[in-house]
């Protein structure tokens, strides 16, 4: 599968692309470098991927993950890098490097017909867009993190060259000029994870040592509360280090427990048994990927009425929403009122790997479908276009 696809090439993908209809697609998803897909412990994005990749599988879709590190899913696998370089996350060059490595893979695959649209989930992978666009394929990317910052700036500048979905509707809401195609909130694979009625008598705290995810707010809930805390998470870097032995460690009792990241199987373990998921959370949290894996276990969730969290957590039903810290002790009380059935019913019914695999396909289809569409000539006819001297049905 080598080469650059020709113009006759070219013209036949872009005749019988499926942007409708029922038949399978052909995806390319590309996978950042830095953890293997899935996770062995920390890697939110990676763990999406995997559960995503394999329920497009099973819905009889050709998926192929281009990535670093091993080959873990049901998806065909093009491995750009031997292994993934966790040590080197937050550095600009693998990212460029990397971006420029799967274009090539891209490329290749366009040649052989084997990819419909490119699914990427990488920071720089977006700047590859143009180029996939004149082999005929449109881009999707999904906004992993918070759009309420630089990279507000940065998608505005890919404009419509990129098609966007979004992982919650209130992250879409902070930026509603950006080009979304979609919201699909994240999934994971209810089997894979286990129930437990039976709880034991501690909060848990999961997540990166940040202040934005307030393991400070934690500890203080817990402790007002009476009820034990175990906290896990990333601390590896040294802001995440600094904060945790400044604000977060010189809080804590002898009943509580710091065990830092967990592995799969005994982030499993921890919430299963905890009485709730304590979230309380600084930020415009764009989703909130372990509210829904302590719900599939049968552990609700307490946590701040911040970003996403509303989207996720039904008050009353699977967790507990506060609008103040200073309501979170009697939260932590109050809690274990709650039904675990309720609480794993709430992520098989609404955010099943399957449910976000059959989001996804709406999504490519609609970005092939826009593809399709007339457009504007050039960069400059759609800025001027949104300087208000030409129009088009092509711009929306």
């Amino acid at each position: 599968m080598k080469g650059v696809p020709t113009p006759e090439h070219l013209a036949r993908v872009q005749s019988t692309l499926p942007a409708n209809g029922t038949a399978p697609l052909k995806i390319a998803m590309v996978a950042p470098p830095y953890f293997d897909v899935p996770p062995p412990a920390y890697g939110g994005i990676e763990a999406v991927l995997a559960d995503l990749s394999n329920a497009l599988v099973d819905l009889g879709h050709q998926v192929t993950m281009i990535g670093a590190g091993r080959d873990g899913t049901r998806a065909r696998f093009w491995q750009v890098w031997d292994r993934a370089v966790p040590e080197r996350l937050g550095e600009p060059g693998p990212e460029i490097i990397y971006a420029t490595l799967t274009r090539r893979v891209v490329e290749n695959l366009a040649a052989a017909g084997e990819v419909d649209v490119v699914h990427d989930h990488t920071f720089a992978g977006p700047l590859n867009a143009p180029a996939y666009d004149a082999m005929g394929l449109p881009t999707v990317a999904t906004v992993h993190g918070p759009v309420d910052s630089e990279l507000r700036g940065y998608y505005q500048t890919l404009d419509r060259d990129l098609s966007l979905v979004g992982i919650s509707r209130r992250q879409r809401s902070l930026a509603p000029e950006l080009n979304w195609i979609g919201v699909v909130h994240n999934g994971l694979c209810p089997a894979d994870w286990p129930f437990q009625r039976e709880k034991k008598d501690y909060a848990l705290f999961l997540g990166r040592f940040s202040p934005d995810k307030g393991a400070h707010t934690a500890v203080h809930a817990a402790h007002a509360a009476g009820l034990p805390l175990i906290l896990a998470g990333k601390c590896a870097e040294p802001a995440e280090q600094k904060y945790y032995a400044e604000q977060v460690e010189p809080l804590l009792g002898p009943n509580d427990q710091m065990i830092g990241i967990a592995d799969a199987a005994l982030k499993r373990e921890l919430l299963a048994n905890a009485r709730c998921l304590l979230f309380p959370i600084q930020w415009e949290e764009p989703f909130g990927m372990v509210m829904i894996e302590a719900m599939i276990c049968g552990t609700p969730v307490v946590a701040l009425r911040r970003g996403a969290v509303p989207e996720v957590v039904e008050h009353g039903v699977s967790g507990l929403l506060c609008d103040d810290p200073a309501e979170l002790p009697a939260a932590l009380r109050a809690v274990s009122e709650l039904d675990p059935a309720e609480c794993r019913e709430q992520v098989v019914r609404r955010f099943s790997d399957e449910r976000m695999a059959v989001g996804y396909v709406q999504a490519y289809r609609a970005a092939l479908a826009e593809r399709r569409r007339p457009r504007l000539a050039g960069r400059a006819g759609r800025a001027m276009a949104r300087a208000g001297r030409l129009t088009s049905a092509g711009e929306r």
